[in-house]
């Protein structure tokens, strides 16, 4: 799974007002339609960066680092509406047939973006601005704790720090508001989900400042800074996290627990909500890009289940386990060869992958990116909600390299043999290549260098999975399970998250679904169930994107026959940033028919 800035993930606030002025609602006189598409895209991108300072941070733009936004409050929303209307409307009135290829993709993604913020904007998201698996809160520690994407390395970058802290304490006091209309209208969360909020809350508020993960950055303040520069920065630390943070974690805490938890809904999908089901169907198509229905995407899923199933069956045979499925998934949940006893192993196991995967991803692409990427442990305070792996992306100069977090919470629920293919998933050739290569191409508008689609991103990181024994890993047939156990996750996943939101099923039902068809330990089972609960249909996307890229280069290896190169393939994949799938095929058909 790729981690969003907390700025996509999670809207934040500090309330900007735009009039506009960047945006000419006609064409400039002789502007060329090609102009006009890049100097919308380039001024919308530059408003982006301004309404959105965390997300600036995280690609490497420094200019807002000492603002924070409250994206969920009303005024906000009205600026967006009005925002992305002209836009579009802009956009709109370039001629498609005058543009080249490249520009006609540039039109064709940001008017499919524009659009989906629109639909978007109709459903009430701001009155559950937050959930146990992405939060701003969360985000709001990781910053914090100088481990993250905001620097520490200067002393501007510290009184910086001081001055977000006062938006996201009022982010936080407008998401209270924001909850207490939700139980008004009805629009709450899961109870489940809302029990976990509450010490992911609660943990930050401690006695004392310097006991706040806040007050990491001036425990390794640099040594260069002046002695009055580093005596200031830790008063106002002090002052900023004992009566702006902790008091700000305290007063949701004691809201989560004494005024939403009791509110909290028993039910675990959207479908309860008002107009959930429509709210839903928003939600698979801005996470698939596509128009599969709920009920397609349920039998899709229903399907590949079957089929890996049947996979699976071959790999007992070769390790000669005599038994039936359910016996093998409990062989490998029970059986001690497959589990580490210390953190430090099952690091060390995956760093010991980062030579092959780099071997065999030579065979496969053109080039590796230049961009470099870490391996850390999910920190202590969000590890029992957060995916078995999660990556980062480096920011494009490279200041800060990617990071692949592992979940070492819970050895129990981190067998080996899953280890080859989160790896693949994670960072070689997966999310580290899709986000590092795209941010290396200088060719590529900043709009589209720094664009996501979850479709894309994790449909490209699924279909890496799958690429192993090209790239000589899975030798061992228990890892080759590992990938299909992987696979079959995702496709477990299409029947589960329609299941919950779009066929009414209980939290209790998704966990028996996932302990018939699986192998997996209960903790890992209650995460994903509940990930499911709090973010909708981005579940699907994973498999959707990779039937979507193995079905692409089906029809690449039919149309070039002997001539076919994996090599280009997934350079046309990749080099073009990330698309729609209907875009993405687009193009994958343009380059089989300029070829031919």
């Amino acid at each position: 799974m790729r981690i969003l800035p907390a700025t996509v993930a999670v809207a934040a606030a500090f309330i900007l007002v735009f009039d506009g002025s960047t945006l000419a609602a006609e064409p400039m006189p002789h502007e060329a339609a090609a102009t006009r598409v890049h100097r919308l895209m380039g001024d919308y991108f530059e408003e982006s960066l301004e309404r959105y300072p965390l997300w600036a941070t995280y690609i490497g733009e420094h200019r807002y680092d000492d603002r924070y936004t409250v994206s969920i409050a009303p005024a906000f929303r009205m600026m967006e509406r009005d925002l992305h209307r002209r836009y579009l409307d802009a956009m709109e009135a370039v001629d498609p047939d005058s543009l080249d290829d490249e520009d006609r993709v540039s039109r064709e993604i940001f008017l499919w973006d524009r659009r989906m913020d629109l639909e978007g904007l109709a459903f009430p998201s701001h009155l559950i601005p937050m959930n146990q698996f992405w939060s701003a809160t969360n985000s709001f520690v990781q910053l914090g704790s100088g481990s993250s994407y905001h620097p520490f390395a200067s002393v501007e970058d510290y009184e910086n720090w001081l001055s977000r802290i006062d938006g996201f304490v009022a982010w936080v006091d407008q998401a209270i508001v924001n909850m207490r209309e939700g139980i008004e209208q009805g629009v709450v969360l899961p109870r489940a989900l809302v029990a976990k909020m509450i010490p992911q809350a609660a943990g930050e508020v401690v006695d004392s400042p310097e006991q706040s993960v806040f007050y990491r950055p001036i425990e390794d303040m640099p040594t260069s800074f002046a002695p009055a520069d580093r005596e200031r920065l830790s008063a106002a630390f002090r002052t900023a996290i004992g009566e702006r943070l902790i008091p700000a974690y305290r007063r949701l805490a004691v809201f989560l627990e004494e005024e939403y938890l009791p509110e909290a809904r028993q039910t675990a999908g959207y479908g309860s909500l008002p107009d959930g089901r429509a709210w839903y169907a928003y939600l698979v198509r801005l996470h698939t890009s596509t128009d599969l229905t709920p009920e397609e995407i349920h039998a899709i899923g229903i399907s590949e289940v079957e089929r890996i199933h049947g996979e699976m069956r071959t790999v007992m045979a070769e390790v000669g386990f005599e038994g039936d499925l359910q016996e093998f998934f409990s062989f490998l949940e029970n059986d001690p060869r497959f589990y580490f006893d210390r953190k430090e192993d099952l690091l060390d196991g995956y760093r010991a992958l980062r030579q092959p995967t780099d071997a065999g991803a030579k065979r496969l692409f053109h080039r590796l990116p230049v961009l470099d990427y870490e391996i850390r442990p999910v920190e202590a305070f969000r590890e029992q909600s957060a995916a078995g792996g999660q990556y980062r992306s480096p920011d494009p100069q490279g200041a800060r390299k990617g990071v692949f977090f592992v979940n070492t919470y819970d050895l129990s629920a981190r067998p080996s043999w899953a280890m080859e293919s989160l790896f693949l998933h994670e960072a070689v050739p997966g999310h580290h290549f899709q986000g590092a290569l795209r941010l290396e191409n200088d060719s590529l508008p900043r709009y589209r260098r720094f664009g996501w689609y979850t479709v894309y991103s994790e449909g490209w990181a699924l279909y890496a999975e799958s690429l192993g024994r090209e790239m000589g890993m899975y030798t061992d047939p228990y890892q080759y399970f590992g990938a299909l156990a992987a696979e079959l996750w995702r496709a477990i996943r299409l029947v589960v998250d329609t299941g919950i939101h779009y066929y009414g099923w209980t939290r209790e039902e998704v966990l028996e679904y996932m302990y018939a068809n699986t192998a997996v330990q209960e903790a890992r089972a209650v995460a994903e169930a509940e990930r499911f609960m709090a973010i909708p249909g981005q579940a699907l996307a994973y498999k959707v994107g990779q039937l979507k890229i193995t079905e692409l280069r089906a029809r690449a290896e039919s149309g070039f026959g002997e001539h076919f190169d994996i090599r280009d393939f997934h350079s046309v994949v990749l080099d073009g940033g990330p698309l729609p799938l209907a875009v993405l095929q687009a193009r994958i058909d343009r380059w089989i028919a300029a070829t031919h």
